[in-house]
């Protein structure tokens, strides 16, 4: 079986679990990935000291696999460009394209599978606006550019494991009860219709496994939990490991214990292909 790590939600600056990042940078070289997603959020603030540590991590990872990363609401300095409106420059993406890349969604074409981005995380912006004021600069949306992008990738992607690569959970969290996404129905159509096998997000600081089943098609969905010390309900940090085959997909949920400092497989799920 293929093998791909899926972090996420690293938040570095003072919320970073600096001894968990630690431990996932020694341990992955024995998973042997063929790709290491990383899920967005690599910052707290969008500081450069943040993005620095972050060009670090993506520097150490890229040594054993190649590395695809899409930018979270952390990474956006939306203040700088709020409704898209330059009152700062066109800056909110500035920082994270100066140390992390200049692409926010990129694709990348690794040993049996194709990896797609989809952005999602556009701070302030019309549409990620809900009625609640809570959801302002924190939920995302997925423009019709970003999923027809995805599904021109996926369409020439014959025989690989599609995954599609966005930073907001695109279930419902199980503790939180927030969707990642705005008009979050419509979202999962249109996730559903780029033809991907796999969707990697992050966001809610809540670890699962799941599904979603629409149209006649199933997509497997792989929510990261986030390596910071903000687990939502006290989680541990964690991480996901995605295996397939031709026939096959299971999706491990790797989590941290902080007595050992080591981390272990606190739950696995299969799916057919």
């Amino acid at each position: 079986m293929s093998t791909l790590v899926h972090l996420s939600d690293l938040h570095f600056g003072g919320m970073a679990d600096v001894r968990a990042v630690e431990a996932v940078e020694e341990l992955v070289p024995a998973l042997r990935p063929v790709a290491i997603v990383v899920s967005g959020d690599f910052a707290q603030r969008a500081r450069a000291g943040e993005f620095q540590r972050g060009r670090s991590l993506l520097r150490t990872l890229g040594r054993v696999a190649p590395v695809h990363a899409v930018a979270g609401n952390h990474d956006v300095q939306w203040w700088r460009e709020p409704f898209g409106l330059p009152l700062l420059g066109r800056a909110r993406f500035a920082k994270y394209r100066r140390y992390l890349g200049e692409s926010l969604a990129p694709t990348l074409n690794a040993d049996g599978a194709v990896i797609c981005g989809a952005a999602s995380a556009h701070g302030l912006a019309l549409g990620s606006l809900t009625w609640n004021p809570r959801d302002l600069t924190v939920r995302g949306h997925l423009p019709r550019a970003e999923l027809a992008r995805a599904a021109a990738a996926f369409g020439a992607a014959a025989g690989a494991l599609r995954v599609l690569v966005v930073h907001h959970n695109v279930l419902r969290g199980r503790l939180s009860g927030r969707w990642g996404l705005a008009r979050p129905r419509a979202a999962l159509k249109g996730i559903v219709a780029t033809g991907a096998d796999v969707v990697c997000c992050g966001h809610d600081h809540e670890e699962g496994v799941g599904t979603i089943e629409l149209d006649g098609r199933r997509v497997v969905v792989s929510t990261a939990g986030t390596l910071s010390t903000r687990g939502r309900g006290g989680r541990p940090p964690s991480f996901n490991v995605i295996r397939w085959s031709a026939t096959a997909v299971t999706v491990e949920i790797h989590r941290y214990a902080r007595a050992s400092g080591t981390f272990t497989i606190a739950e696995a799920r299969d799916f057919g292909r």
